[in-house]
């Protein structure tokens, strides 16, 4: 036995333990917590409930274990396979990962939305998009785009990656600057075709809807993007999540029908607009398409270098 001091300095210098009893298992979950670490914990026993209550995923067995330690546990292996619980972590990491993506592709929407407004209120101008507008854009980008990232395949090499340390935001610095670039990017597209197009001479609604047609361009443009944090969109493949293509076309023959539908131009207050402002709509999406790719190519090159470099260099 090691008294509870050493307990810590032993956990992180051994890897395997024999003989243990169940009060020193409970101690061994208890110094990995210590230490920073997500523990999980296996056990068939009455033995074994201490730890398994204590440690953060406590894993029982289900053709053999017994019902205290089926209780105790957050999980049963129905089949007592040791592998399932691999498949679970790699199926973990697969939502925690799209759910990083959802979140990072719905939230510049938002921002960018509040951005203009606030411009427009700065500028003592014309509100470029209307309270309604507003609302058909999130909701018909959060449905048609944004949940087809639920269905994105697991990423390659996901289990190759170490685990996220507990204490990282969901938002990191990195997901922050995405939003604040894009958000940026669909202010001054949305905003700046707003202004030209009243001063071409459109209506006001005409104008209106070229802004809300530049928000769906960057949404879909955007969601490009999403589908990987990290890699290159050309490296994912556009046939491995077909939701994407339905959802690409499901948004645009909705927002084919708020542009040139005489009910939704009434009930949204949106007109018909000439093809050019479709195109410029278009341009200001795969500009910041391409800006966020050269935005992860950056990163990429400074992570590879930093690999390269080394931590004593």
């Amino acid at each position: 036995a090691h008294p509870a001091a050493d307990l810590p300095a032993l956990v992180a210098r051994t890897a395997v333990f024999a003989r243990v009893s169940p009060e020193q298992k409970l101690r061994l979950v208890e110094g990995l917590q210590r230490q920073g670490h997500v523990v999980a914990m296996t056990g068939d026993g009455v033995n074994d409930a201490p730890a398994l209550r204590r440690a953060d995923i406590g894993v029982a067995m289900g053709a053999g274990g017994t019902e205290v330690a089926k209780e105790a546990a957050d999980m049963v292996l129905t089949d007592d396979d040791f592998a399932s619980i691999e498949a679970a972590v790699e199926e973990g990491r697969g939502v925690f990962d799209n759910l990083r993506k959802f979140i990072t592709f719905m939230l510049p929407t938002s921002f960018g939305q509040g951005l203009v407004v606030l411009a427009a209120v700065v500028a003592a101008t014309t509100l470029p998009i209307l309270p309604v507008q507003v609302l058909w854009v999130n909701l018909t980008t959060a449905v048609a785009l944004g949940l087809v990232l639920a269905f994105e395949p697991l990423e390659e090499g996901v289990m190759r990656r170490p685990p996220v340390p507990a204490a990282r935001p969901l938002l990191t610095g990195v997901v922050v600057g995405r939003i604040v670039l894009v958000s940026a990017l669909m202010l001054v597209g949305a905003f700046g075709l707003f202004r030209w197009a009243l001063a071409a001479g459109e209506p006001l609604d005409v104008a209106r809807t070229v802004a809300v047609n530049v928000f769906i361009a960057v949404q879909v443009a955007y969601l490009l993007n999403c589908r990987s944090l990290e890699r290159p969109m050309w490296r994912i493949g556009m046939w491995r999540n077909r939701w994407v293509l339905a959802g690409v076309g499901a948004m645009l023959g909705l927002q084919l029908l708020f542009t040139y539908a005489p009910w939704m131009n009434e009930l949204f207050s949106s007109a018909p607009v000439a093809p050019v402002w479709w195109l410029w709509a278009t341009a200001v999406g795969v500009a910041v398409h391409l800006l966020v790719e050269a935005e992860k190519w950056l990163r990429r090159r400074g992570a590879a270098r930093a690999r390269v470099d080394g931590p004593g260099s």
